[in-house]
């Protein structure tokens, strides 16, 4: 009888319109991948997420406000620029009456955002006439130089080109050894850290 039943069914088969294909195999075996395909995958997902460096994320956060970066070696050249001695470019200090008098970079105008009244016309047209115009302030975390850089430039219509914020700051152009004036603006009083820490020690040593 089991014989004579699966004749028949073959038979059925043969003649049905939806017969199945004996031959084929209706439940293949999941395919094993490949181990170039496994290392590919495992290389993908030990990949590090990309990340960017403080000076990205702070340049591209001041692009947002229409500002540029200036980087340290950057900020020297202006520095060194024969422009500077005529005001082709200026720097401006964005900090406090204070911290400008304990030292500034050399020839450097000073503006306090907080205390606009003190010093506005002291640098108005320069700003209007200068080429180039670096802000700084102590740099790291302080933003009064990218503040004060918006407030001068909206105010007075400086074009975008035209403004850099030095983001080492400050604290930055002291630890490189560079120049910088004591008390007013172009005082001629100038000295470095160096010769500042010289000064403090020798002092110590008469007390």
């Amino acid at each position: 009888m089991a014989v004579i039943g699966a004749a028949l069914a073959f038979a059925a088969n043969a003649l049905s319109p939806h017969r199945l294909e004996l031959a084929r195999d209706y439940f293949p075996a999941t395919k094993p991948a490949s181990p170039s395909t496994v290392a590919q995958t495992n290389l993908t997902a030990a990949a590090p997420a990309t990340t960017n460096s403080p000076v990205e994320v702070l340049a591209a956060s001041l692009r947002a406000k229409g500002l540029q970066l200036a980087e340290s070696n950057q900020v020297v050249q202006f520095f060194r620029d024969p422009r500077r001695e005529q005001d082709g470019v200026i720097f401006i200090d964005a900090r406090d009456e204070d911290h400008y008098r304990a030292g500034h970079i050399p020839g450097a105008y000073h503006f306090d955002r907080f205390q606009p009244q003190n010093s506005l016309t002291n640098v108005v047209q320069v700003c209007l006439t200068a080429e180039q115009i670096v802000f700084y302030c102590n740099g790291g975390e302080c933003d009064d130089s990218e503040h004060a850089a918006i407030m001068l430039r909206d105010s007075l219509g400086i074009p975008k080109e035209k403004v850099f914020v030095y983001g080492g700051g400050f604290t930055e152009w002291t630890n490189n050894g560079l120049p910088y004036e004591l008390g007013q603006r172009n005082s001629g009083n100038l000295t470095n850290a160096i010769k500042a820490a010289a000064s403090a020690n020798a002092g110590g040593a008469k007390q």
